[in-house]
This record gives C-alpha cells, structure tokens and sequence, in this order.
C-alpha cells in the first residue's frame, strides 16, 4: 500500500496513535487542571490551616499532578515510538511494491520472450 493510500486508509498502528495522541491530550489537560486546583488549595487555605486532612489533600493532589504529568510524558514516548514504526512500516511497504512492480515485470518479458513461437524457443 503506497503512502496515499494509507493515508485514506489508515493502518492498526495509525488508529492506536490517534487514540494515544486523544488520550495524551486529555491526561495532560487533567494535569493542568490538577495544577490548578492545587495552586488554589496551596494559596486560597492559609497556611495555619493545612493541617491534617487539608495537608494532605494538598499533599495527594501534588503527587497525582505529578503521576499524571509522567503519564503524560510516557504517552508522548510512546506515540514517537509508533510514529516511528509506521515510518518504518510505509517504507518497506513502498519498497515491498517496488520490488513487486520490479518482479512483475520481469516474469512479464520472460513470458514474453518465451511464447510458444516466438523467442529462442522458436529456433
């Protein structure tokens, strides 16, 4: 299949990179978000007040800031790594094709040179 064609039908591996591409923008939406409502929390609760369970609140929303933004960023590697591999892939499928167009070829003007009556079989 050449790169044009792929393009109007994409591939298992172009859908499951849409899907992490989807999926990383809404985690790091989520994190940003997160950001957000734990700079609230630090700023809006004066600080004699983050005790207890208000600390930790503020506490669980930075370590799930953080975990989402790794997230995140595991998600971008591995969408590189897919778009890497589909690279890969269309290049040897466009080499798979010339090789088949070249092979093609070839067993056409053996069988033309070879016809019943024709060529050095007619001799």
């Amino acid at each position: 299949m050449s790169q044009a064609q792929n393009a109007i039908h994409p591939t298992a591996l172009e859908h499951a990179l849409d899907q992490n591409e989807a999926i990383q923008e809404a985690v790091e939406q989520s994190a940003a978000e997160l950001c957000v409502v734990n700079a609230v929390l630090t700023q809006e609760v004066p600080a004699h007040l983050q005790t207890g369970e208000v600390a930790q609140a503020i506490e669980r929303t930075e370590e799930l800031e953080n975990r989402i933004q790794q997230s995140a960023d595991d998600l971008a590697q591995v969408n590189l790594a897919l778009k890497e591999e589909i690279r890969l892939r269309a290049e040897l499928e466009d080499q798979l094709a010339c090789a088949q167009a070249a092979l093609d070829q070839t067993q056409g003007q053996f069988k033309a040179k070879h016809r019943p009556g024709q060529g050095s079989a007619a001799r």
